[in-house]
């Protein structure tokens, strides 16, 4: 039974993820709201990453970073504040996290980070120039983090397309819009959180344990294929 560290895991990828792990893992959730779900082992902790002093965690296996956003705008429409909110919460926020929590989890069993980039950031897409910018720093961080902790601790991220939850419920608000996402793509789908849930736990697990300083695109075809 691991302990498992989620930030942000009351809604969305992160919540699938929590669900997920709760069964047979120890988790540790940390974010503004509480899960809707109650378990005997997990422990919610109230409070925003980037303001709040984060809790003492003894024992730690994994940490997984999930907060991001959806910011799109062209760039004439996009203020610093805008490119300023987007890397805190998707860069600083996991910084602050892993040197909190890195101590405690080179201790700890296989130990691993996984954080989430976009494919936005390999695919270049019209409106993504703040949000773009944000995740490219995450997957720098992946790499180089990955190098600085290669014989102690794993770090990898995801690269999710448009995943089907409430941040992305702008996006896909009408039948006719998912419809048109779904042509957009080449394998003609999108992501559930549930699919993206089951790349994370994939990565923390012992059959990942060869993997390390990887961003694994989860994309359907669209930054693969041009059909």
């Amino acid at each position: 039974m691991k302990n498992i560290v989620i930030i942000g895991g009351s809604k969305g990828i992160g919540n699938a993820i929590l669900l997920q792990q709760l069964e047979n893992n120890l988790v540790h959730n940390i974010s503004r709201n509480a899960p809707e779900v109650s378990h005997p082992n997990l422990t919610h902790y109230q409070l925003d990453v980037l303001k709040d002093e984060l809790p003492t965690i003894e024992y730690i296996d994994t940490l997984i970073y999930c907060p991001g956003s959806i910011n799109l705008k062209p760039i004439g429409s996009l203020s610093i504040e805008d490119f300023r909110n987007d890397f805190e919460i998707n860069v600083i926020g996991a910084v602050k996290t892993i040197q909190k929590y890195l101590a405690v989890l080179k201790k700890g069993t296989d130990p691993s980070i996984v954080l989430f980039s976009t494919v936005a950031v390999k695919l270049g897409m019209p409106f993504h120039a703040s949000i773009a910018t944000a995740k490219a720093g995450i997957e720098g961080l992946v790499k180089s983090l990955g190098a600085e902790l290669a014989s102690v601790v794993r770090v990898n991220a995801i690269a999710p397309t448009i995943t089907e939850t409430s941040l992305s419920a702008g996006i896909l608000r009408n039948d006719r819009m998912k419809e048109n996402m779904v042509e957009r793509h080449p394998m003609k789908n999108y992501l559930k959180p549930q699919e993206v849930a089951e790349m994370a736990n994939f990565l923390i697990s012992e059959k990942a344990k060869s993997i390390s300083g990887q961003v694994f695109e989860m994309d359907y075809g669209i930054v693969s294929f041009k059909i």
